[in-house]
């Protein structure tokens, strides 16, 4: 059935969030709700996926996948077994020798501290195995031998073979230098993997007999609760309280933790150090035996990724019904930007989240529909008699009416409940055999699908959208840079209003409201005049949407708790690069719905607007270096940014889309000219105008700083740290990097941090999220000025893709980290999570 056709209840699928939202840069994932299946499976298992104990990171699921660590997948996608240990292109590993012996001291600081703390684990799990053997022999054991070796089955071994392991690197990282090498220890900690083997075969049995224990003794229970784990030697706290769930959990954990280290080590390592040839050995053997756990938990899970950059958006989606086996078979189909998935419902028990098993998928790149010449003929479909499909409909039809008799009676639910689960089995019974005609696609690999549709209206829509997609790919990226935009006036009102514009531009597929027009109040001839500075991001639509302002409070959404404007009209016309990248400003009208909006724009290409030009003037602000405008000033944040984030604070942090919706550009100039000339009216200034403009003054303060306020010296570092895959070793680089900024660049990076998340907390009313908001400042604040720029910047939509995805993946890291407070930040030579 299509998307717009009924759908039975039980058959909902999750929320796009859970479809889509799955975005760590620069890999982006399909769906977590799914157990992903080998291209050609097609197989009907309802294998529960393994869940974790609770407290523990992951699942029990030892992940290869390129979001976790580019290019670790064991099946290589060049032949059938090789095992590719060499990082991808642009990755490594070209190294320079100084920043590459820094980058491979931080990383492998972050993982010494994490193995520390692994080490603590272990032995708070060995720590009741002593007793409880002690009272196994007497005449009233806690457990019995048997349950005991079973439970701490090798964690006495995984323990020596780690603590030797940091006793050997502790000393070496510690006299870090350019000689030290270390390669062998890895290698001899990967040869060791055949204990987590063992381990891992017998992690089940482990937790159910752990469980039964509990179950049956008390006292055990109440051990297994509350295990004490020793705090690292840094830490405030002594010790932190964990159950034994959590902890035979962290074995598995570990293997995929060492493997992403060694990948981050290989891309720092020079390729003619002695440690290269012993870490990918180590790495190679990490890898074999990750493929083959994977294939013992199971087997038929794939990754679906997109290309770097890329933000995978839903299209369409339906059930439809899948010849498989020569049999029918209910099927939820998901077209997405590129790819096509055909997926089955799992059965999941009350109030658990459904959950997919993905049956196929083929990317949209390589999905063809066969000409009627070259298809092979369909096999046979027999259609259901006509006279059992219409005994459905009946029984359906008096099924609803008998549910309408209960409840007008008042009946019980139980009985309800029980007419509900009859009608919808016969409607699923319809929904399976009703459909009668053939959708082939075929994968250009040679596998073929056939599904069956139940009109021809159908079948059309659907390979009208997949062709749609197909074309798409082929056209021109779209704009990347400014667009200037005056809404000038607009006519056709037939009676007075409050009138007001927003303007909206699309970015990968979604389109976003980036300017406001202030509201002209009672007439049919409103003239604005307003000019707005738009950012585009491969954007190829404008909108422009004219509302009458409502200031009546009775007319509240009931979904929001808003006041709903009224839309008056509605138009969109197309950014074409010819039209719109010239010099000179190109007018134009938009007609919606008998009215007519009139307006300019001109476009700044991305390249001209990436400058960062110092300013001649050094008695101002902007242009001019925060160390020299913090020391003028005295102050250890720009008074023009505590000035702003004030008043943000005060009157706009509810205020919709703040930072994302472009102020008034004469309002911006307008305070930018007062901040510079130090003027005492800025208070009374910044007091009347309008919010957006004071947001795009604090942004355009930022973009306009002669180097950006995270320094264009450490702005290769932040790159190659957010692109670290272990968590670790991503923290103590992350944190290192903050400790190593100018004071005055990281004060007042930490003060506008705070005020970014004290803006996110309002998100149901601003609609700004923490990634929103890193979207927004990410590029302002790490984006390097014109002569760094020049050595990595390609194309317009590189830039895009790769540079400044990363800004914003760097800006969000430290969005969503706990609270970092300067002095902690510069007391500690290593920083770190206490428990990773």
């Amino acid at each position: 059935m299509a998307a717009g056709g009924r759908r039975r209840r039980p058959l909902r699928y999750p929320s796009l969030a859970a479809l889509v939202e799955d975005s760590q840069w620069p890999f982006l994932f399909l769906v977590t709700d799914f157990s992903y299946g080998a291209d050609d499976y097609d197989g009907e298992g309802n294998e529960e996926q393994k869940v974790p104990p609770e407290g523990s990171e992951t699942m029990p699921y030892i992940d290869e996948s390129p979001t976790m660590s580019p290019q670790l997948s064991a099946r290589s996608q060049g032949s059938g077994d090789g095992i590719s240990p060499t990082p991808p292109e642009g990755l490594g590993p070209v190294v320079e020798a100084g920043k590459g012996l820094e980058m491979r001291k931080l990383v492998l600081s972050g993982f010494l501290a994490s193995e520390e703390i692994y080490i603590n684990q272990l032995e708070a799990l060995l720590l009741p195995m002593k007793p409880l053997k002690a009272t196994a022999t007497t005449s009233q054991p806690v457990l019995t031998i048997q349950q005991i070796e079973t439970i701490f089955y090798k964690i006495q071994d995984i323990y020596e073979i780690h603590k030797e392991f940091y006793d050997n690197l502790c000393p070496k990282v510690q006299q870090w230098d350019s000689q030290v090498t270390l390669g062998h220890l890895f290698q001899k900690l990967a040869s060791q993997l055949g204990v987590y083997k063992a381990f891992v075969d017998n992690y089940k049995i482990a937790l159910e007999t752990a469980e039964k224990c509990s179950q049956s003794n008390n006292q055990f229970q109440k051990i297994s609760e509350e295990l004490k784990v020793k705090a690292p030697k840094d830490s405030k706290d002594s010790h932190t309280s964990v159950t034994m769930e959590a902890l035979l959990y962290k074995p598995i954990d570990r293997v995929t933790r060492s493997t992403l280290v060694l990948h981050d080590l290989l891309k720092h390592t020079p390729v003619d150090h002695p440690d290269y040839p012993l870490l990918q050995d180590a790495l190679r053997i990490s890898q074999n035996f990750l493929s083959s756990i994977n294939e013992d938990i199971d087997p038929r899970r794939t990754a679906v990724t997109t290309p770097k950059g890329e933000t995978r958006q839903l299209v369409k989606d339906g059930f439809l019904v899948e010849m498989a086996e020569s049999s029918r078979k209910l099927r939820h189909v998901f077209l997405f930007t590129d790819v096509l998935l055909c997926a089955k419902l799992k059965k999941t028990s009350v109030g658990k989240h459904q959950q997919y098993d993905c049956k196929w998928y083929i990317p949209l790149a390589d999905l063809v529909f066969p000409s009627p010449e070259e298809s092979e003929p369909s096999p046979q479909v027999h259609p259901f008699p006509d006279h059992e499909l219409e005994d459905m409909k009946m029984k359906i039809s008096a099924l609803k009416s008998e549910i309408q008799k209960e409840r007008a009676s008042k009946g019980q639910s139980r009985a309800i409940e029980r007419l509900k689960k009859k009608m919808f089995e016969n409607e699923f019974l319809l929904l399976l055999n009703s459909p009668t005609i053939p959708f082939r696609i075929h994968n250009r690999n040679g596998k073929s699908y056939l599904f069956l549709l139940s009109s021809d209206y159908e079948r059309s829509e659907w390979r009208e959208a997949i062709q749609k997609l197909q074309k798409k790919d082929d056209e021109a990226p779209g704009l990347y840079g400014f667009l200037h935009v005056i809404v000038h006036s607009a006519k056709g009102f037939k009676q007075s209003a409050n009138l007001y514009c927003t303007l909206e531009v699309d970015s990968f597929g979604y389109f976003v409201s980036k300017a406001k027009t202030r509201v002209f109040r009672d007439t049919t001839e409103p003239q604005w005049n307003e000019e707005f500075e738009i950012e585009l991001e491969g954007s190829q639509s404008l909108r422009i949407l004219c509302y009458e302002k409502c200031y009546d409070k009775t007319k509240v959404n009931k979904d929001n708790n808003e006041i709903v404007d009224k839309i008056m009209g509605k138009g969109q016309i197309q950014l074409d690069p010819q039209t719109v990248q010239t010099k000179n400003w190109h007018m134009d009208v938009i007609e919606m719905n008998g009215i007519k909006v009139e307006f300019s724009m001109k476009f700044t290409s991305r390249d001209m607007s990436l400058k960062r030009t110092p300013s001649k003037k050094q008695t101002g602000v902007f242009g001019v270096k925060i160390s020299v405008v913090t020391k003028r000033e005295r102050s250890k944040v720009p008074y023009i940014v505590r000035q702003c984030v004030e008043e943000v604070e005060k009157r706009g942090i509810e205020e919709i889309g703040i930072y994302r919706i472009s102020g008034v550009a004469t309002d911006i100039q307008a305070l930018k000219a007062v901040f510079d000339a130090n003027n005492k009216d800025v208070l009374v200034m910044l007091s009347d105008m309008d919010i957006n403009a004071i947001a795009g003054t604090l942004k355009l303060y930022f973009r306009e700083l002669p180097e950006p306020l995270l320094t264009d010296r450490l702005y290769p570092a932040f790159m190659e740290g957010i692109a670290l895959s272990d968590p670790a070793a991503k923290e103590n680089c992350m944190m290192h990097l903050l400790r190593t900024l100018p004071d005055p660049n990281l004060i007042t990076f930490l003060f506008l941090l705070e005020h970014l998340k004290r803006v996110a907390e309002k998100e149901p009313i601003n609609k700004m999220s923490l990634h929103n908001l890193a979207t927004v400042f990410g590029p302002t604040l790490l984006r390097p000025s014109e002569v760094e720029s020049k050595g990595h910047l390609t194309s317009a939509s590189d830039i895009w893709s790769h540079d400044v995805m990363a800004q914003v993946q760097v800006l969000l890291y430290y969005l969503q980290h706990p609270p970092i407070s300067f002095a902690e930040l510069k007391r500690n030579t290593l920083y770190f999570s206490t428990d990773v």
